[in-house]
């Protein structure tokens, strides 16, 4: 019933209790999941699991703050833009992400994340696949390079979504869809909530970025993809809706931007 459209499966914190942490997933109504892989090791570590798990579906790529590991003065680079594009061939493989920029950690310079970022785009482009935006303290260049790179051809989504209302309608505009997750629980997150309760239902989704972001009252905690149930309570009560009503919105709407039958 539930769709959970960003999640590290693939991250260590799972390696002890994998089965378990899915078990708790179909008991709290999670019948799918995007695995992200942002660099070789998670990528490999995704496609294991999406090949052993039906209800498992891919999204691969460079994360910004990995970016300098792929810079076109390296040989690699070719390498890698290769590999991404017979990967984005795979049958599970229903995303290209997570892309963009990132400036909280500085791990990059910034005109290598842009050079990456569009890089990516360009690729999706080619490969006609969505892509998934990575977001961090950089809204406006990020908005500037999807916008300048015609990133509308693909759309994509904005993953967890915690910007202004203007910012929202431009990513709108472009086609992309708004991903909520832990952080619209939280009580201090003003901008989720309202960007939560202006955005067309036709258009949301929900995520966790397990192990990352628990929502209220787990915040502090590992995240799990079972938890992405309270995202969607969240949602329902800010938009004035019933649990069935967002649950069934979101998994429509990831469904029909993953091409999912």
């Amino acid at each position: 019933m539930l769709f959970d459209t960003h999640v590290h499966l693939n991250d260590d914190a799972f390696n002890d209790d994998l089965e378990e942490v899915i078990a708790r997933a179909k008991e709290n109504d999670v019948t799918r999941m995007a695995v992200v892989g942002f660099n070789e090791e998670t990528i490999n570590r995704a496609l294991e699991l999406a090949e052993q798990y039906d209800f498992i579906y891919l999204i691969v790529g460079w994360h910004p703050t990995d970016a300098i590991t792929f810079t076109p003065e390296k040989l690699e680079w070719l390498r890698e833009l290769a590999s991404l594009r017979e990967l984005a061939s795979h049958p599970k493989v229903v995303a290209l992400g997570e892309m963009g920029l990132d400036y909280h950690w500085d791990t990059s310079p910034k005109e290598t994340q842009f050079e990456v970022f569009r890089q990516q785009i360009r690729l999706a482009k080619e490969v006609n696949l969505p892509i998934v935006i990575h977001n961090r303290e950089a809204t406006e260049d990020v908005v500037r390079i999807l916008q300048e790179e015609n990133a509308a051809e693909v759309g994509g989504i904005m993953h967890c979504f915690g910007e202004t209302v203007e910012v929202m309608q431009a990513c709108l505009d472009m086609n992309f869809y708004i991903s909520f997750g832990g952080t619209v629980t939280f009580k201090n997150a003003k901008l989720p909530k309202i960007a939560a309760e202006m955005a067309p239902l036709d258009r949301i989704l929900i995520e966790t970025d397990a192990p990352y972001l628990a929502p209220h009252p787990n915040r502090g905690k590992r995240n799990e993809p079972g938890y992405v149930k309270l995202v969607a309570d969240k949602l329902a009560e800010l938009k004035e809706l019933k649990y069935e009503e967002i649950a069934s919105h979101t998994t429509e709407n990831a469904k029909r931007l993953f091409r999912i039958e």
